[in-house]
């Protein structure tokens, strides 16, 4: 419910409108199927404010009628629903050695799941905007063709963004100071729709919270698989991007002095002794990008048929990962810790060191609580994030004009 106080600025009447429209979404989206006078017991908002905004919401087919209930005390109602079937969101990953994109439904109900390889670490970042732009407007005509409106576009991308969705340093990709978001809507030729840049990490977490089994969680850290290592960070329900944006690097946090050299420049960083970048160079040293996915895979094969050169390398890696995941459990408390990326088909190897070398450095007992499970959302939690973020926008306010 939104309320105005007493003072010389109050606010304005479309803005209290637009947020407690907001408001019906979100209680819909998460009550459904509800009655208007679910709405407002819930809310606060009167009956007659919450007819109104349910009707504003139908006549914008974000919100249906789907019949009566009797199953209540009083007369039958008319329950509502998320609609959506004209909207779609769509989200985009570009990572060292693919392009993911999908689209979803405002239900969240994927509409579309392309993922394709790409060469990331030996393209430019003109060659990656390109890239995106095609693979974005194939997904566009596809919506169109649908008779969809796209609500926005996001792309998640392995590295620092600021607010501005400008790409300060990306190091697997070897990008620095790429205006992403402004360029990508000039590729696309100022699309009408919104387009957003984040970090992969920040979305992968907002996948978790959004799609995954951790809905009911106000305080999660999702942590990147892939070539680089990161942390999306959830507390008190809300996504924690810093002052300008740059939270969760702890891929670049150094637990070794004398280890490896990392892509940062440092030596002994998580990504470069528990990243997956530390078992391909002890396994496929010579692997390129492009292949990738299925050295992974021969690793896996590796392990499951007992193979104890990389049985104790998958240990070592999950014990210098577990370094990094203590750092987490100590400095922000989380209840969950989602391990995700290529990190999901070595869990049954790296998960117990991994939670063993935690709990013991980290400082409370037990991890203070913590627990590490692995994403269920596949290869693609980045880019559904992504997606995820044009729903919060929509969530918050940002709604499509009625038909």
């Amino acid at each position: 419910m939104i309320t105005t106080h007493n003072g010389p600025q109050p606010a304005d009447f479309t803005d209290v409108r637009a947020t407690n429209l907001a408001v019906v979404l979100r209680f819909v989206r998460e009550n459904a199927p509800c009655s208007r006078a679910d709405i407002a017991a819930s809310t606060g908002l009167n009956k007659a404010t919450v007819s109104s905004l349910v009707a504003d919401l139908i006549d914008r087919r974000l919100l249906r009628e789907t019949g009566l209930t009797e199953n209540r005390v009083g007369r039958p109602a008319t329950m509502l629903v998320l609609d959506g079937s004209p909207y779609a969101a769509i989200g985009v990953e570009v990572n060292v050695d693919y392009i993911t994109a999908v689209a979803v439904d405002l239900k969240g109900e994927e509409l579309l799941n392309w993922r394709r390889s790409f060469p990331g670490s030996t393209s430019s970042a003109g060659q990656a905007i390109a890239a995106v732009a095609a693979i974005a407007r194939r997904v566009v005509s596809r919506m169109s063709k649908e008779a969809r409106q796209v609500l926005g576009l996001t792309v998640a991308v392995p590295g620092l963004v600021d607010v501005q969705g400008a790409v300060r340093i990306a190091p697997n990709l070897g990008w620095h100071d790429v205006d992403l978001c402004g360029d990508l809507a000039k590729a696309l030729r100022d699309p009408g729709f919104p387009v957003m840049v984040d970090n992969d990490a920040n979305l992968g977490a907002l996948a978790e919270r959004r799609f995954g089994p951790h809905g009911n969680v106000d305080d999660l850290v999702y942590i990147t698989g892939e070539v680089g290592v990161g942390a999306g960070v959830i507390m008190d329900g809300r996504l924690r991007r810093g002052g300008r944006g740059y939270t969760g690097e702890i891929g670049h946090i150094q637990i070794d002095p004398l280890g490896p050299d990392c892509r940062c420049g440092r030596r002994g960083c998580i990504e470069a002794t528990a990243g997956i970048g530390a078992v391909l160079a002890r396994t496929a040293p010579d692997a390129s990008p492009a292949d990738l996915e299925l050295e992974i895979d021969e690793v896996v094969q590796r392990a499951r048929g007992g193979d104890r050169e990389v049985l104790d390398l998958l240990a070592e890696v999950g014990a210098n990962l577990g370094k990094g995941l203590a750092v987490v459990a100590n400095l922000v408390n989380p209840e969950v810790i989602v391990l995700g990326g290529y990190y999901v088909p070595l869990a049954p190897w790296l998960l117990a060191p991994a939670e063993e070398e935690m709990f013991r450095r980290a400082i409370a007992p037990g991890g203070g609580g913590c627990r590490l499970e692995v994403s269920t959302l596949g290869y693609g939690a980045a880019a559904l994030g992504a997606a995820a973020r044009v729903l919060d926008s929509v969530d918050s306010g940002r709604l499509p004009a009625p038909a």
